[in-house]
């Protein structure tokens, strides 16, 4: 379990996230055209996992954008999220975000406790912390952040740098 806050109150996550060296956990997700998608569709791709509670926040909006502008052509973005896909989708074309794929916890009720990120108590209980994951082409974590204040972006520059 580890211990993040909102607006500077304590809040507890399920877990930790997957340690670096260790092979990602498998999931299936929901895309915007209500497809489950897994790891398997980004094979042999880096990837960025941009886990957060919700696109209609502002720093999940934010850290979204800047990944699109600082990640793309480097690695797969998969901004993950509680929100449905056709909000994530609305999001998307709203902000003119291409070099991202949205996906939806909709049907995926395990990831957020595989990859330790599942809020289990505070307002926000039931959806994902903020954290950043960044995989290898063979899908090996070589580096994580558990964003420590929901309302903070995370270190862009670190998770590049991983790339």
């Amino acid at each position: 379990m580890a211990t993040v806050t909102l607006k500077g109150n304590p809040v507890q996550t399920i877990g930790e996230l997957p340690a670096v060296g260790s092979r990602a956990p498998e999931f299936k997700l929901t895309n915007a055209d209500l497809e489950d998608v897994g790891l398997e569709a980004f094979q042999g791709k880096k990837k960025v996992l941009n886990i957060v509670p919700s696109l209609d926040t502002p720093v999940c909006a934010v850290s979204t954008r800047v990944f699109n502008e600082k990640a793309a052509g480097k690695a797969v973005v998969l901004v993950i999220s509680a929100d449905l896909p056709f909000a994530q989708k609305r999001f998307c074309e709203t902000e003119g975000i291409d070099g991202v794929v949205a996906l939806s916890l909709m049907r995926a009720k395990f990831f957020a406790k595989d990859y330790g990120v599942l809020i289990t108590d505070g307002p926000l209980a039931g959806i994902c912390s903020r954290a950043v994951i960044v995989l290898d082409e063979d899908d090996n974590v070589v580096y994580t952040e558990q964003v420590p204040e929901i309302t903070q972006e995370p270190d862009y520059d670190k998770a590049l740098a991983a790339l």
